[in-house]
Parts: C-alpha cells; sequence; structure tokens
C-alpha cells in the first residue's frame, strides 16, 4: 500500500522537499509520494485534521506553521518541545509526533564549511523557529558566544531566556546589530526575508561588515539571496540554506523510513532542479 508523506507552509511553491523526497522514494524502491500543500494560517487546524483523516505517514512544516503546529500534535520529541518548533512529524499509531531536525542539520552543513566556528562570535538574525533551532544546537555546541538580533529585540530576549544551555548571550534589534557588525566572525540570517516576494530585500545592512567574516543564509531558493550577494561582494565567505536543507531532509527521511539517504545525491538533485548555480565559496 502506497504511504503517502507532505510539507505544509504558505509559501510552499518554492519548496523543493517534493523533488527531494519523491527521488529518494524512487531511488530506494519505496511505494511512496510526497506533496506540497500550501495552507494558511487559518486554516491549519482544519488542514491537520485532513491529513489525520487522510493516512498522511509523515510531513514536513515551513514558515509560517513551525512554532503554531505545536498545538495540534499529540505528542513531541524533548528536542522539538524544548525549541518550541517542529519541522517534521511522524503519523505513528494513530498519533503525530512532532521532531525538529533544522538545528541539527544546520550545524552538519556549517561544521562543513567553518569547522572553527566554536571559536567564533556569531551573529544570528532572526528570533522565530529556524532561529531557535539553530541556537540551541550552536549552543548545545558550546560556541564561545551568540548575539540574536531581531526587528523585535523583545523576541530575542525571550529566546535567550527560553535556552537551557550556558552560553554567553546578548540580544539586539537588527539596526543595532547593522552598526556592530565588525565584532563578529560569523553571521547567520534565518528570516524569510530574500524569499519571494521579497527577494530583493535584506535584513539588515552589511557596510561594517569585516571581509574575514563567514556569512550563512539559509534561504537555499534563490540560490544567492540579494543579502548573501552583498557579503561575497565585500568579501565574505558564504553558505546558502542547501546544507541546513538537504540534512535537516535527511534527518527527516531517516526518522520517517528508517533508512539514511545518500545526502550527495539529495544535494545533486535540489542544484539541477534550481539550476546549478551553488554560491558556497
Amino acid at each position: 500500500m502506497e504511504k503517502f508523506y507532505a510539507v505544509i507552509g504558505d509559501p510552499i511553491a518554492h519548496s523543493m522537499s517534493p523533488v527531494m523526497h519523491n527521488d529518494l522514494f524512487q531511488y530506494y524502491q519505496m511505494d511512496a509520494h510526497y506533496l506540497p500543500f500550501h495552507i494558511q494560517s487559518e486554516n491549519l487546524s482544519d488542514a491537520i485534521k485532513g491529513l489525520r483523516a487522510c493516512g498522511v505517514a509523515g510531513f514536513n512544516v515551513t514558515v509560517p506553521h513551525k512554532e503554531s503546529i505545536m498545538a495540534y500534535l499529540d505528542e513531541l520529541d524533548p528536542l522539538a518541545e524544548a525549541i518550541g518548533a517542529v519541522n517534521t512529524v511522524i503519523h505513528r499509531d494513530g498519533k503525530l509526533i512532532g521532531y525538529n531536525t533544522d538545528g541539527t542539520g544546520f550545524l552538519r552543513g556549517l561544521k562543513n564549511h567553518q569547522p572553527q566556528f566554536i571559536e567564533n562570535k556569531i551573529l544570528v538574525l532572526g528570533a522565530g523557529g529556524a532561529a531557535k533551532a539553530i541556537v540551541y544546537a550552536l549552543a548545545q555546541a558550546s560556541v564561545s558566544h551568540i548575539t540574536i538580533a531581531n526587528r523585535t529585540v523583545e523576541r530575542a530576549v525571550q529566546l535567550i531566556a527560553d535556552c537551557p544551555y550556558d552560553v554567553d548571550m546578548r540580544a539586539l534589534t537588527l539596526d543595532d546589530a547593522a552598526h556592530k557588525l565588525d565584532e563578529y566572525d560569523c553571521i547567520i540570517q534565518t528570516t524569510s526575508i530574500g524569499m519571494s516576494p521579497r527577494m530583493g530585500e535584506k535584513p539588515l545592512n552589511l557596510h561594517l561588515m569585516r571581509e574575514d567574516v563567514f556569512v550563512s543564509d539559509i534561504i537555499y531558493n534563490p540560490f544567492e539571496t540579494a543579502f548573501l550577494a552583498e557579503a561575497k561582494a565585500k568579501g565574505a565567505r558564504v553558505q546558502n540554506g542547501l546544507d541546513m536543507f538537504v540534512y535537516q531532509g535527511a534527518l527527516a527521511f531517516e526518522l520517517w523510513t528508517s533508512q539514511m539517504p545518500d545526502t550527495e545525491r539529495m544535494r545533486r538533485n535540489v542544484e539541477q532542479q534550481l539550476g546549478g548555480n551553488y554560491v558556497n565559496r
């Protein structure tokens, strides 16, 4: 009997998850299919009821539902509960169980490009579900310092207050962070600014950024956001969101199927679908 999996979000047309997971199901000869669903926030409750009733085997959750989805699940993995955000759900024995693979997936990709990140002073832009997962992963790895900058600084303050790990952290507004960029070795952009329909926008100006900085943007579609383009033009080493996307997807696939997939195959597949102009360097 064919199983079906899904991804829900708003927007969702940009997602490469269906391409990536359907290729894996075919490659491993699994009788399964993966579908995208455009779900607006006001319809989230009905959507989850529908997925449950249709017998979905599992699904991914993307913006803006990573936090609000928790109210409609039966159980939470301890890490997802601590983070307060879910990006992967398993339907097991009639229960929807939420997990978070974002932070672990991001860290795997970061290690490939910035192996000395533990000694870095890190600036995280944004304080939403993805930011929280990444901050927790960084803190768990005992990085030297994390600053969280957000448009509303209160949310950054709350993220720090909620973090169970003892790491030097502070909160700033995005404007304040823009004036202190020369303090940081690594900048991580976690907001949706740079995706359609805001592809020409940036969360802050990089005028004061040092040339030797490593800059990561968790957006992978487009491959190069306006933010990354400016960082690269100023001499920074850059990484887009493809690594995080591939590794978080691989971890989700493993949770669903108990099969750890070929991550290089996943990467090549997404690169080909998006034109192959990968910007990491």
